[in-house]
């Protein structure tokens, strides 16, 4: 990005992003949004957030658009973050669920899942809950989605590096879980990468995947205004099986 942002240029791309995906830049974020999009501004030879701005405007231009809101929405994430809930998960709300003998699959849902951390992290503890009571817990499905393509498309590959491998896995789950892949990285096991189906999904939009028992949307929520907030809660409890 060759011209510094302006003011305007910057309270535009603001209304942009939160019209988009629902995203609340704060004030003097200028910083954040040169280091995001200085390289789909070189790919695309513009030199200013106006211009990318104008480029955004036009007709037919829903690959920059997806483009612009990956750059902004992609965020590191960690295995087992914030290891509360996964606790909770593994000591009440599973053997609660495996006493009750439905028929019917247990639903889960990570929204805003990233590049799949979340999910297969619930599916790990799905697994280490069927070994120690074997036969307990019926069928388990886990749905996960992201507005973020490319974040989907790493999450679905299941395939990570080391570094990211290390961050929140214990070295016991690291082997039980992983095999090394041929690309250097590290390959999530079947048994646990079965056990998840990534779709896209803008939070905005209208939820069209039924019922859950379970619904874990965390993080993603700090970035939104109080009136979207509270609408989003309210439908994903909408979302949620009674009980």
């Amino acid at each position: 990005m060759k011209a510094d942002i302006t003011p305007q240029e910057y309270e535009a791309f603001k209304k942009f992003l939160q019209d988009a995906c629902g995203i609340l830049l704060g004030d003097n974020k200028q910083y954040l949004v040169k280091s995001r999009l200085r390289r789909i501004l070189e790919e695309n030879s513009l030199n200013s957030l106006g211009e990318l701005l104008e480029r955004l405007q036009r007709t037919g231009r829903a690959g920059l658009r997806e483009v612009v809101i990956d750059a902004m929405t992609t965020n590191e994430t960690l295995w087992f973050r914030d290891n509360h809930p996964f606790r909770i998960l593994q000591e009440k709300l599973l053997p609660e669920f495996a006493e009750r003998n439905s028929l019917q699959p247990l639903r889960i849902w990570s929204a805003a899942c990233s590049t799949g951390q979340e999910p297969y992290s619930v599916a790990m503890v799905v697994d280490e809950f069927r070994r120690t009571r074997p036969g307990k817990l019926r069928d388990v499905k886990i749905t996960a989605t992201d507005i973020s393509k490319s974040v989907l498309e790493v999450a679905r590959r299941g395939e990570y590096e080391m570094i990211a491998i290390g961050r929140g896995l214990s070295p016991e789950r690291q082997k039980h879980f992983f095999t090394p892949s041929a690309n250097g990285g590290w390959q999530i096991r079947p048994q646990i990468k079965s056990m998840v189906e990534f779709k896209e999904l803008n939070l905005l939009d209208r939820y069209m995947l039924g019922k859950f028992d379970i619904i874990m949307c965390r993080n993603v929520l700090i970035y939104f205004s109080a009136d979207l907030k509270k609408d989003i809660l309210t439908r994903l409890h909408g979302a949620l099986n009674p009980g």
